[in-house]
């Protein structure tokens, strides 16, 4: 049922369809991104889903899921690929650089809704594919 829930997940996230990935989660979900500070609530996660669609975009390929037996811990690894669109905040300006990242994901499920979202992935990797060029 995890591995259900998370390949839903992903599917509208390739879709671009932000309601969807917010109908997935517990309305207190927290989000731990690969850097910056945890959000918590969906209120919260919209607001990044918002940003994220602003600055990039992204698709998800060849996801692998992994759950616990008892279906309340998940993971997830999969290569991001991507376009940054829009200068974000103290990052390098925005060209339309395209990357691709290999991205790891944790996941807590309570009542078959995921309640945490915990990213990982090598932000140095990522500045070099998007730096200004040498």
């Amino acid at each position: 049922m995890s591995e259900t829930l998370l390949s839903r997940y992903y599917e509208a996230f390739n879709r671009g369809d932000a309601e969807a990935m917010l109908g997935l989660l517990t309305e207190d979900v927290v989000h731990e991104p690969s850097q910056g500070e945890p959000r918590q609530g969906k209120a919260a996660f919209a607001a990044f889903l918002d940003h994220m669609n602003r600055c990039y975009r992204e698709r998800v390929i060849d996801p692998v899921f992994l759950s616990s037996g008892d279906g309340t811990r998940a993971a997830a690894e999969f290569q991001l690929e991507g376009e940054y669109l829009q200068t974000d905040s103290d990052l390098p300006p925005a060209r339309g650089q395209r990357y691709r990242l290999r991205v790891g994901a944790f996941f807590d499920i309570v009542d078959g809704r995921i309640a945490r979202v915990s990213n990982h992935y090598n932000l140095a990797d990522w500045l070099r594919q998007v730096g200004e060029p040498a």
